[in-house]
Formats: structure tokens, sequence, C-alpha cells
């Protein structure tokens, strides 16, 4: 990694944290100012959480355009001033029509930051580095929320309106200052559209399609999001609350152990997969979330105490934060080798699109089935994370040995977009 790089790599993390904190403010508390605070109800509230979900599904399939075409840099500051005025404007805004616009622009602003932050971590990495700079990324992002989670609840009244427009202007105002430090960033050259022949966008998204590895990447990534992020704050919150008794302080700790894993584990984990073929890691991520469900399960159907099963299921969290810490570091930057040279945005706004799409089908499968048919939600999922592993060593069989094993490359060139001459051959 040249001198350059590492400077804008170490923007491109401040950017990233700055972007969490800023999104912690707000998050946790949408719910309860939309429908209480403002009060326009739960309806409306659960529209607003609907329309984040669409807002994303609607522009990431442009955003990979985009970014391809002209670059992650000017994408990212669009979206971050788009997210800015979106969150600017929740804050200011008192009837439902200004509440849904106004998380429209900030859903979709948030969403296209993804993509834009991923491909820019690519452009400023190198095949030996993308791991750590992923792992690190990961990392900053989960502080943030935590940090900006803890200080907005010190900052909210639920009997002032005024405390929630304060927070909403604190996340505005990441955004913007986040826009100054990127304005800052030198990105390194990179092939765009404009230096190959043209293609057009149903010519891009055929290639995609066209890759099997990607397309199996992606069903796999689809299945990682719904069983577990599509969960958290659903499906699993309601199986703890309906079928285990778990008050809602214990659930915070649980959601907090969760942090606090990832935290603390992340760098720990990264020393132990660096040197592991990627798609053993994360059908090893598919058994540690299959034993959290047993865990989950132990808590809502076991007939043990109220401290055992709330044990068990802050364990249950804990063992999720754990997987989580072993995908950072391997997911992303597969996406990043599968894709070939220049189109790394295309590939990026895909799989966040897949992401998207996972997270708005798990909470409307996972909540209504934990809620009132507790064993089949835990044989489910259970059967979800053991499929994880399955998928995981398919997978492995279409990668080049570059691919699945990056830190046997001896340059920064890595094989990219083609499935192997002949299988990968089996580690000793």
């Amino acid at each position: 990694m040249t001198r350059a790089m590492g400077a804008a790599m170490r923007r491109i993390h401040v950017g990233n944290a700055l972007s969490a904190f800023g999104l912690g403010f707000t998050v946790p508390y949408l719910y309860v100012y939309v429908a209480q605070v403002r009060g326009l109800g739960a309806m409306t509230a659960g529209l607003v959480l609907a329309v984040f979900a669409v807002a994303a599904l609607i522009v990431l399939p442009f955003a990979g355009r985009a970014i391809v075409r002209r670059g992650p840099l000017p994408v990212l500051l669009a979206a971050l001033v788009m997210a800015a005025l979106g969150a600017l404007s929740l804050g200011l805004a008192g009837s439902a029509p200004a509440v849904l616009l106004s998380a429209a622009a900030l859903g979709a602003g948030q969403a296209v930051m993804q993509p834009a932050l991923a491909t820019m971590i690519v452009e400023c990495s190198s095949a030996e580095t993308r791991s750590r700079a992923f792992a690190t990324q990961f990392f900053l992002q989960n502080l943030g929320l935590g940090v900006g989670g803890l200080i907005g609840g010190h900052l909210v009244d639920t009997t002032r309106v005024s405390s929630f427009t304060l927070l909403f202007a604190i996340e505005a105002a990441m955004f913007l200052l986040l826009v100054v430090i990127m304005s800052t960033v030198r990105m390194p050259h990179s092939p765009r559209i404009e230096d190959a022949p043209a293609r057009s966008a149903k010519g891009s998204w055929k290639q995609l399609l066209g890759n099997r590895a990607m397309v199996q990447l992606s069903v796999l990534g689809f299945v990682l999001f719904f069983a577990c992020y599509g969960q958290f704050e659903s499906g699993l919150a309601a199986f703890g609350v309906e079928a285990a008794g778990i008050s809602t302080s214990a659930l915070g700790t649980a959601l907090a152990a969760n942090t606090l894993m990832i935290v603390v584990a992340q760098f720990a984990v990264l020393k132990f997969v660096e040197r592991r073929r990627r798609t053993r890691v994360i059908a090893a991520v598919g058994l540690i979330w299959a034993v959290a469900w047993v865990v989950a399960g132990y808590a809502g159907l076991g007939h043990g105490s109220q401290e055992m099963a709330t044990a068990a299921f802050v364990s249950t969290y804990a063992l999720f934060g754990l997987g989580e810490a072993m995908l950072s570091p391997t997911v992303a930057p597969l996406v990043a080798d599968l894709a070939p040279e220049g189109m790394a945005g295309q590939y990026n706004s895909a799989f966040a699109l897949v992401k998207q799409l996972a997270l708005a089908v798990g909470p409307a499968v996972g909540g209504p089935m934990a809620a009132s048919l507790h064993t089949p939600y835990i044989v489910t999922f259970l059967l979800f994370s053991l499929g994880i592993t399955a998928l995981a060593l398919r997978l492995g069989r279409q990668l080049t040995a570059a691919q699945d094993r990056p830190w046997q490359a001896r340059s920064r060139v890595v094989a990219r977009g083609a499935a192997p001459a002949e299988p990968v051959a089996a580690e000793a």
C-alpha cells in the first residue's frame, strides 16, 4: 500500500466512524419519535421503517452504475448531502407526508453510502490488506453506533420534541462534516466505464448474473442477513419477550453484549481468519450461529430459572456477534475480489441490494413466527444456519485459490470475476 493510499484509507475509516456515530443518535429512537413524540401513531412509524427499505431497494441498482461511471467519491458526497437533508427535515417534520418524504431521503442516502465506502476501501487497499481494512471498518461502525446510541439516549426526552430535533440535527451535522473530510480524500486512479468500451446497464447486470461465484455468494449473503441481522430487532427480540419472558432491560443488555463482542473480539478474530480459507470461515460462522439458535431455544423452551433464560438469551446475541466479527474481514473482500477490474462499485451495490432484501423479508417472516410459533421458529433458523455452512462449502468449489486464500497472492493482481479452470485443491 502506498503512502497516498494509506492517507486516503485513514480518512475513509474516520468517515465510517462518523457516519455510524450519527446514525447511532437516531436509529434506536426513530419509532418512538414518530409514533409517540410526533403523535403520528404506530402505523406511520411502521411505514417510516418500511420506507427506509423501499428507498434503498430503489436507489441501489442505479448507485452501482453511478459508482462505476463516476467513481465512488462523487457518489458518496451526493449521498451524504441527501442523507443530511433527510435527517434535518425529519427532525423538523410534523406531519405524516413530511416524515415519510424525509425518511425516504435519509434512507436513500444511507443505502448509497454503503457500497460507495466499500468501493473506496477496495480502491485504497491491496489483496494483502483488504481483510484488515474491512475488519477495521466493521469495528468502527459498531463502535460509532454504540457510542452514538449511548449519548443519544441521555439527550432524548419523550416529553420534548426539541430534544429529538437536536438528535437529528447532530446526525445531519455528522454527515456534513463527513462531506468536508471526504472532499480531502485523493483516490488512486482506477478504471471507469469511460476508460473502456461503452456497456449498457443491462449488459453490466447480465455480466454480473453470469458470474456463477457471485450469484452463489449473493444467495449465501441473503441467507446470512435473513437468518441473523434480519432477526435481531424483530423475530429474536419477539421470541425473547414472548417465549423466554425477557424484560426490555435484558433485551438491551443482549444487544449491548452483541456490540461488545464485536468490539472486543474483532482483531483477535482477524488474526485467526486471515490465514484460513474464506469459505471455511463462513462455514464455521454457520455452525456458530446454529449453536446460538440452540441456546436461544433453551432460553425460551427450556425449563430453567428466569436468570438462566436471561443468561442464555444474552449469550445468543454474543455468539451472533462472534460470527459477525468473523464475517467482516471475509465476505466484503470476497465481493471485491470477484468483481472484474473497474466493476467493484457494481458488485458492491448488488450485494448491498441483496442485504436490503434480506433485511426487509427477515422481520416480516421472523416476527410473526417468533411471537406465536416458538418451536418452529427456532428449528427454522437453526436449519438456515446449517444451510449457511453448506452454501459456503459449495461456494468454495467455484473460487480460485487467490479468491479463497488471498494471503497466497504474490502481488496486487488478484484473479477476479472468473471461475477457476479447475477445482481448488484441498488444503493439507
